[in-house]
């Protein structure tokens, strides 16, 4: 079987991040869902909205992002919007709060964990979606790129509950004082394994949605501004890694995985410290799941642009 293409530049510009997308051959056409976070207020190391400005209007693509399962400024849609705007999105494209007018299920196939991916309602109107990750560390996951991107990110407040908790929860309410006290967290938090894998489960659920509606599905990892927090982190660590570049693939675990193998030979200072957070978190497992599962290859070929 042949091997994923990854495609990759370090040319982390407007013109790379087309460029590496135009590598994929497979064109955008109708109304094209962009899927980035658009970071918590506070934040600083989300996507520069100038960076991809340039693809997003490329492709005449809106901006989709669904609510958060915390209390913040992306929790409800006029905040989230607000804070969209604030961050200079809205500037460059039209913003969707898919979740805003509901939410919609789609069947999780192979999994363990979740029978079905909450995902916010409006995603129906999108005949395709980039799935634009900054890759980055991640609190919970060890680290976040497309995967975590295609699954936490595109699911409702609700989903996002039914996601974290490995499929024991539905109770946004009760999730918002899940971290109040350790009884709190024991009945509400999952085994760290079973997160990451029901993250696994939501995201080919996705993908699953996608390639049965015949419906076009792009990856892209940006891989700056590397901290071991999340663009949902209202003060994150500042970055520990000199930035990288920009890979792209139609394979989801292939670009993922390469990307966690880029970090790890990296011979950067920041380089253990950013690697203690993925392990700390277990987060190559994510991957190793998301193999298994189906929703893409470990096998991978890079081909770095010239």
């Amino acid at each position: 079987m042949a091997k994923s293409q990854v495609y990759f530049t370090k040319d982390l510009s407007s013109d790379g991040l087309i460029r590496v997308y135009e590598t994929l051959e497979l064109p955008l056409s109708g109304k094209i869902a962009i899927k980035v976070s658009t970071g918590e207020p506070g934040g600083h190391n989300f996507l520069d909205p100038q960076l991809i400005k340039g693809l997003v209007q490329k492709v005449n693509g809106t901006i989709v992002e669904c609510n958060t399962a915390y209390a913040g400024g992306r929790d409800q849609t006029e905040r989230h919007l607000q804070t969209a705007k604030e961050h200079g999105f809205m500037d460059i494209a039209n913003v969707d709060i898919m979740d805003a007018e509901g939410e919609i299920e789609l069947p999780v196939r192979g999994g363990k964990h979740l029978d079905v991916d909450i995902v916010g309602k409006n995603i129906e109107q999108y005949d395709g979606m980039i799935n634009l990750a900054h890759f980055k560390g991640h609190q919970m996951a060890g680290f976040g790129g497309v995967i975590k991107n295609q699954s936490i990110g595109v699911a409702s407040a609700v989903g996002k509950v039914y996601i974290h908790t490995a499929g024991k929860s539905r109770d946004l309410e009760k999730f918002l004082h899940c971290f109040d006290t350790e009884e709190n967290m024991a009945e509400m938090l999952p085994a760290q394994d079973d997160f990451l894998e029901a993250m696994a489960e939501s995201a080919k659920a996705v993908a699953d949605y996608f390639h049965e509606q015949d419906k076009p599905l792009v990856y892209i990892n940006v891989i700056n501004n590397l901290s071991v927090d999340c663009d949902c982190s209202a003060n994150p660590e500042a970055p520990c890694m000199a930035d990288i570049g920009i890979a792209a693939s139609l394979d989801p675990v292939a670009l993922d995985e390469a990307c966690l193998d880029m970090i790890y030979a990296s011979k950067d200072p920041g380089r253990d410290h950013f690697v203690e957070r993925i392990e700390g978190q277990h987060g190559r497992h994510t991957v190793d799941y998301a193999a298994r599962l189906g929703l893409g290859s470990q096998e991978y070929e890079l081909v770095e642009l010239s």
